[in-house]
């Protein structure tokens, strides 16, 4: 691809961007940080996690992206009563036709929202895997496709919260990022009693995009050049998490390429053709502490992914990039 179809498609790209943030902001007032992380996981063709305390709009945050794609989308709220099938679908007998037929589940769509992902058993969590991973189901012993483009949004409250099962190792690393919403400021908390006084947030949020104008969107931020020396910073950096003394385990090869995907998706955004050592170290917060098991005792959760988040910090500020002063 030449470097001016890359330059024209990273001007879509800059622009589809910018249309979301706008779209999203309607309803997410005061957390521009949150938005565009969100974006860029979703140009980057990657899933989100976004955890934070119960009211804060990790929901509407994820609802509101949703809607601003005109495409097929789901919600599922998750329960510890539900069971793997309620999220991929069931094959039921059906005596005219003297034979089973398929019904899919919610999963089957293009964004899917996962409502307190934590609340389900590991049983029902991990019938997610398969679908986040390899975007397919199978079932019967026969793997069904899911649409594309697909993302999983889901939304967990703290993990050391009543009534949540921790996520495995290997479902957090499937996502590739992790957010929180946080408090809003004050101003923000004071526009909110006007503005969504009887009135439903999301009512205001319309489609700004396509499935296909997503499609373009990701295929371009792939287009986006890693140089050399940024891609040796870039996986001295994931590996630096393996050998810190602070941790038991360090981040995946999985890491690596979201991490780079992610670092793409914000160069494009803004409008660059090239990934800069800026762009890697801004989003390896929310790219790797969700993947990292610190060694020590943590009371909580919550304290466990605070010190993850402490030390990839460190790493960051530490760590020279390749070629450079």
């Amino acid at each position: 691809m030449g470097e001016a179809v890359v330059a024209s498609a990273v001007t879509t790209v800059r622009d589809l961007a910018d249309r979301l943030a706008r779209n999203v902001s309607r309803v997410i007032s005061g957390k521009p940080e949150a938005v565009e992380a969100a974006i860029c996981t979703l140009l980057a063709g990657g899933h989100l996690l976004i955890e934070d305390v119960p009211g804060v709009g990790k929901t509407t945050l994820a609802a509101s992206l949703a809607r601003s794609v005109e495409a097929r989308v789901t919600r599922i709220q998750f329960t510890s009563d539900m069971l793997p099938t309620d999220v991929t679908g069931v094959s039921v007998f059906d005596a005219q036709s003297n034979e089973f037929r398929f019904h899919p589940g919610p999963v089957f769509a293009n964004v899917v929202i996962g409502d307190e992902v934590n609340r389900a058993t590991p049983k029902t969590q991990s019938a997610l895997l398969e679908a986040m991973g390899e975007h397919q189901v199978t079932v019967d012993g026969e793997s069904l496709p899911l649409p594309e483009p697909f993302m999983v949004a889901a939304t967990q409250n703290p993990q050391d919260m009543e009534g949540t099962f921790p996520l495995p190792e290997a479902q957090r690393d499937r996502f590739m990022a992790r957010i929180s919403v946080g408090y809003p400021d004050a101003r923000s908390e004071l526009g909110m009693l006007d503005d969504r006084s009887g009135v439903d947030p999301l009512s205001v949020v319309s489609p700004v995009t396509t499935p296909e104008g997503i499609l373009a969107a990701q295929a371009a931020v792939s287009g986006v050049r890693l140089s050399d020396e940024v891609g040796r910073y870039l996986v001295a950096l994931v590996g630096a998490t393996r050998t810190h003394p602070g941790l038991l385990m360090g981040a995946s090869p999985r890491a690596t390429l979201h991490l780079a995907r992610m670092s793409r998706s914000r160069a494009a955004m803004q409008g660059r053709s090239f990934v800069s050592p800026d762009d890697v170290a801004q989003l390896a917060g929310i790219v790797l502490p969700h993947r990292l098991l610190p060694r020590g005792h943590h009371a909580t959760a919550t304290e466990s992914l605070g010190t993850s988040a402490r030390i990839v910090s460190e790493i960051v500020s530490c760590l020279r990039v390749p070629g450079l002063p």
